[in-house]
C-alpha cells in the first residue's frame, strides 16, 4: 500500500530532493505551498500524515493547523519550522501536533517521523512478533522446570507480559501464547496439587499466602513507625494491575510482588483470612459469630473490620485503624473528602468493589459481556473506571501523603470456558470454581479434591464434607439443563479455584515521590 503524504511550504520547490527520497521509498507525495491550498486537499483527500511548515504567507502554519484538525481531528500533522521558540512549540503540542520538526530537516528525520506516526503499530508488532517467537522456548522451559511458586510467578509474570504486548498489536503469534498459557495452567495445576496440602500442614514453610498479609507485610512497617495505607482491590488480576502501574508510576516508588491466594480463590475465605491473620477453619471456630457458611443467604464479608480488630488483639497491638469499604462512586468520593480526618491514624484499610462487581456483571448483563468482551478489554474498563473514579484522587492525595501505601487484593478471575459435570443435593454451592457438600459426584481426574477439610485450613458444614476445585479454564455445571447453563456461563469471569489469575495475585509496596 502506498502512503499518501500532503507536505505544506512555501519553498517547497527547495523540498524536490526530500520528496523524490520518499517516492522512493513507496509513498504517494502531494505537495503544495500554502495554507488555504493544503485545506482544499485536505478536504478533498484524506491524507495518512501532513508535513506542515509553521511560517508561511497568508494563513499560518499554527492557524492551518487548527483548521486541519477541524476537518480530520485523527489526520496527523508534523510541524516543520525554523522557530525554537517555546510558545511556538507549545502551542503547536497544545493542538496535537504529531511530532515537530526544526529546520533545516534532513531525510533520516523525515523517515523516522514516518515510522513513529504511520508505521508505529505494524513495526511494534513486527519488533514484539519476532521478540516473543525468540521467548517462546525460554518460557516452555521454565513452565516444565517451575519447581517453587517463585518460579511459577515469573513464569506467569513473563506470559502476562508477552499478554499484554500482544494484545496492541495484530501479530498472529497472541494463538501460540494462548495455547503456551494453556499449557503453563495445567503445570501450575499439577504444582497445586502436589504442594498446597503441604503448606498447609507446614506453614512456617510455605510461600506467603492470604492470612500471611498482616503479619508479614503491614506489622513490620507499622513496627517501624511507618503509618500503612492497605488497598484491597477485591477481584484484582495481576494484567490488571499492569496497565494501572502506568498511571500511578509518575506518583510513587513502587515495589512490586506477587503472593498466593489460599482454596477457594473466593472472598469470604480469602479476604477473611487476610483480615484475620487465620485459616477459615480457626476462624469459624474462634469467632463463630464472624465466620459466614456456605448456606448462610448473610452476606459473606461483613464482618472484616472485627476480623481485623481479632488479629490486632491476638498480637497485643494498640495501633489505631479505620477500615472503609468502596462500593460505588459516591462512597470513593467521600472517603477522599474524608481524608484530612484519616491521617492521625497508624493504618487505614480501604476495600474497593468495583472489579468483582464488573465481573459479576459481565456474567449477567449481556451488554457489559459485549464491553468486555476479553481480556483485553476487561482491561480497559478497569483503566477507564480508574482514570474516571476517585481512585485516582486518592492515589495522588496518597502520593503526597506519608503513608506506605500496600496494594492488593484477595484473589483473581480466570475467563472459564470448558464446562465439567458435577452432582451435588441441594445444600452445595453455587460457586462454579469450587464445590462444597457431603454428596458431591464427579471425575476425581478432573478436580483437586479434599475429602478432609480440617488439613487444608477449611470449615467442615457437616462430617462428610468435602472440597472440590476446578483447574485451568474449567468451571462446574450441573447435568440438569446442562446446554442452557453451559452457554450462559461460558467465557465468564470466575474465581474460587485454581489457576495462575486466580491464585498468584498483585502485593505492592508504594511510596509517594512528593514533588514539589
Amino acid at each position: 500500500m502506498n502512503y499518501r503524504l500532503l507536505w505544506v511550504d512555501d519553498e517547497i520547490d527547495l523540498l524536490k530532493a526530500h520528496i523524490l527520497f520518499l517516492q522512493k521509498k513507496g509513498y504517494d507525495v502531494t505537495t503544495v505551498t500554502n495554507g488555504f491550498d493544503a485545506l482544499d486537499k485536505c478536504a478533498e483527500v484524506d491524507f495518512d500524515l501532513v508535513l506542515l511548515d509553521e511560517n508561511m504567507p497568508g494563513i499560518s502554519g499554527l492557524e492551518t493547523l487548527n483548521r486541519i484538525k477541524a476537518i480530520h481531528p485523527s489526520m496527523p500533522v508534523v510541524m516543520v519550522t525554523k522557530s525554537e521558540e517555546e510558545n511556538i512549540m507549545d502551542q503547536a503540542i497544545g493542538a496535537q501536533i504529531a511530532d515537530y520538526l526544526i529546520k533545516p530537516v534532513n531525510p533520516t528525520q523525515i523517515l523516522l517521523t514516518l515510522k513513529k506516526n504511520i508505521h508505529h503499530k505494524e513495526i511494534v508488532t513486527e519488533v514484539a512478533q519476532t521478540a516473543y517467537q525468540q521467548d517462546f522456548g525460554k518460557i516452555g522451559l521454565q513452565i516444565n522446570d517451575s519447581l517453587t511458586l517463585d518460579e511459577w510467578i515469573e513464569t506467569y509474570k513473563k506470559l502476562t507480559y508477552w499478554e499484554l504486548q500482544l494484545s496492541e498489536t495484530d501479530s498472529g503469534m497472541v494463538e501460540m501464547l494462548r495455547m503456551q498459557r494453556e499449557e503453563a495452567e495445567t503445570e501450575f495445576a499439577k504444582f497445586i496439587r502436589k504442594n498446597y496440602m503441604r503448606w498447609m500442614e507446614n506453614p512456617d514453610d510455605r510461600p506467603v499466602m492470604s492470612p500471611d498479609i498482616f503479619k508479614k507485610k503491614v506489622f513490620p512497617y507499622l513496627n517501624k513507625g511507618e503509618k500503612v495505607f492497605l488497598l484491597v482491590i477485591d477481584n484484582f488480576r495481576y494484567d490488571q494491575w499492569r496497565v494501572l502501574y502506568n498511571e500511578i508510576a509518575d506518583l510513587f516508588t513502587i515495589e512490586e510482588s506477587l503472593y498466593c491466594s489460599i482454596l477457594p480463590t473466593a472472598t469470604q475465605y480469602a479476604r477473611n483470612s487476610i483480615f484475620s491473620g487465620l485459616m477459615p477453619n480457626i476462624i469459624a471456630r474462634m469467632f463463630p459469630e464472624l465466620w459466614v457458611d456456605e448456606d448462610s443467604e448473610e452476606g459473606k464479608n461483613l464482618n472484616e473490620a472485627p476480623l481485623i480488630k481479632t488479629q490486632f488483639d491476638r498480637y497485643r497491638r494498640h495501633n489505631t485503624f479505620t477500615y472503609h469499604k468502596i462500593n460505588d462512586s459516591s462512597a470513593a468520593e467521600k472517603l477522599v473528602q474524608q481524608l484530612p480526618n484519616l491521617w492521625k491514624y497508624d493504618l487505614n484499610v480501604v476495600v474497593l468493589n468495583f472489579i468483582d462487581m464488573l465481573s459479576h456483571a459481565r456474567t449477567e448483563s449481556r451488554m457489559v459481556r459485549e464491553l468486555a468482551s476479553n481480556e483485553a478489554a476487561y482491561r480497559s474498563i478497569t483503566l477507564s473506571w480508574f482514570r474516571h473514579s476517585a481512585l485516582a484522587d486518592l492515589f495522588r492525595a496518597l502520593a503526597a501523603s506519608d503513608y506506605r501505601v500496600l496494594l492488593t487484593t484477595d484473589h483473581g478471575s480466570i475467563n472459564a470456558g470448558n464446562a465439567i459435570k458435577v452432582i451435588g443435593d441441594r445444600n452445595t454451592n453455587t460457586n462454579l470454581r469450587y464445590k462444597v457438600g457431603k454428596n458431591l459426584t464427579y471425575n476425581p481426574k478432573e478436580v483437586f479434591e479434599i475429602k478432609n477439610p480440617a488439613q487444608a485450613g477449611l470449615p467442615s458444614p457437616n462430617l462428610s464434607s468435602a472440597y472440590i476445585f476446578a483447574t485451568g479454564k474449567d468451571f462446574f455445571a450441573y447435568p440438569n439443563n446442562y446446554n442452557h447453563y453451559v452457554q450462559y456461563y461460558k467465557d465468564t469471569f470466575q474465581h474460587g479455584g485454581i489457576s495462575m489469575e486466580e491464585m498468584l495475585i498483585p502485593l505492592v509496596t508504594m511510596q509517594g515521590k512528593k514533588r514539589g
